[in-house]
């Protein structure tokens, strides 16, 4: 054992010396593992990154809530099918929710009516373009899984009587009121005074394409006055046990159906999403990323180990009469094979390291650029990334030091 610790020990010593002697050569065979390695902790990096605000999208949407809408998440062939139903109405809330109480144990808790439009938001003059804006009713608190940063959401008075109050997203207060508290004051929205009585805290966008810190949320009766209720509008329907998603699919499918007064046989006039829908259609494209990820992460590192290689064998044939001395004076093959196997591995250690250090730079580089995607440099990536170059050295380097371990003294002594 003492030998071994021994043999180790004078191998790092000998190999930290060539990388000295060779600084150039060294550094431009590490070369191939820096780009590998760049390559696996920024796609990684990437990939977690895409994982995170994939899943913080969708927390967005609620994974209790089951959203009761004409067209389903999902690409339709027979578009035919859902082109002639009948569009869901805010006054089927209150029928559903009458089937709700009715039903003992239900797994649903309340349905909620949503009427959405993009307008303009006004303030003096300031102004924001595409605002969604929601028409709903009180019990939209409950449905809402997001906290205000000021201020509240409408009561069941100014529900009921339609009064022309609103809550603004995180952006749209910012950009109106410029650090002002806009509660109590006045903006309009497509034309029309709301005054507003609270803010919403900073939520982010979803999956980049809806920005939720960009709606105004309205009483439904002052949405009608504002805007009509024609198309866009939905059933969001809160359920009481989220681990039990399918069976409250099932049974919100039945209360709809009595609601909509439908008959056995006849095909559903409805559809009911949830994000797993998004998940099962977006899960592939990320799967994908990740594969496309891994094969040019692979072809890096491949290319790096073909370079240390060379090199070692280069390396070897370099060194020849040495090993031919070293073994006449005794060196076991397993000496000699260590001396290479850590030199190649040191090598590809200092290339890690460099490369890891690269990477945590680009990364604080892209977290100031693009402050909306989630990036973080993980303790994961580091264990892999230096595993990794190990594992390079080792595979590149084994084939030479093999060799170097090999070679009769006699012959080595003689080589020229």
């Amino acid at each position: 054992m003492k030998r071994l610790y021994y043999e180790i020990t004078e191998s790092f010593r000998i190999a930290f010396a060539q990388i000295r002697a060779n600084k150039m050569r060294s550094a431009l065979t590490a070369l191939g593992v820096i780009i590998g390695i760049v390559a696996v902790t920024l796609m990684g990096t990437a990939i977690r990154g895409i994982d995170t605000g994939f899943q913080n999208s969708l927390n967005m949407l609620g994974d209790d809530i089951l959203y009761v809408q004409k067209w389903p998440w999902h690409n339709v062939e027979d578009w035919w099918n859902y082109v002639g139903r009948p569009p869901i109405t805010p006054d089927l809330a209150g029928r559903l929710n009458t089937v709700i109480a009715q039903t003992p144990n239900s797994l649903l808790d309340i349905a909620v009516p949503v009427a959405g439009r993009g307008t303009t938001a006004k303030f003096g003059e300031n102004k924001v373009s595409s605002v969604f804006t929601i028409g709903t009713n009180s019990d939209y608190s409950r449905i809402l899984n997001v906290d205000f940063k000021e201020g509240r959401l409408f009561n069941d008075t100014e529900d009921a009587s339609g009064r022309n109050v609103c809550v603004l997203g995180y952006d749209i207060a910012e950009a109106l009121y410029q650090g002002r508290s806009p509660l109590g004051e006045q903006v309009f929205l497509n034309g029309h005074p709301f005054t507003v009585v609270g803010v919403l805290a900073k939520q982010g966008s979803f999956l980049g394409l809806m920005n939720f810190d960009n709606q105004a949320v309205v009483p439904l009766e002052a949405f009608r006055k504002a805007f009509g209720v024609r198309r866009g509008s939905e059933l969001r329907v809160k359920v009481r046990d989220k681990n039990r998603l399918q069976d409250a699919m099932e049974e919100l499918t039945g209360a709809m159906r009595r609601v909509r007064a439908q008959m056995p046989g006849v095909r559903d006039n409805f559809s009911i999403n949830e994000q797993g829908a998004i998940k099962a259609q977006l899960d592939p494209v990320k799967q994908g990323i990740a594969m496309a990820g891994l094969f040019i992460t692979g072809l890096s590192l491949f290319v790096g180990a073909i370079g240390i290689m060379n090199i070692t064998f280069v390396s070897v044939k370099e060194r020849t009469k040495e090993i031919g001395t070293r073994k006449a004076l005794g060196a076991r093959r397993r000496t000699i094979l260590l001396q290479f196997l850590i030199e190649a591995v040191s090598i590809c250690l200092i290339g890690g390291i460099v490369g890891l250090a690269l990477t945590y730079g680009l990364v604080l580089g892209v977290g100031a650029a693009f402050p909306a995607f989630p990036v973080e440099f993980s303790i994961s990536l580091v264990f892999i990334s230096v595993m990794v170059s190990i594992a390079v050295g080792i595979v590149s380097g084994f084939a030479p030091a093999w060799g170097a371990a090999r070679l009769d003294p006699v012959v080595a002594l003689r080589y020229e």
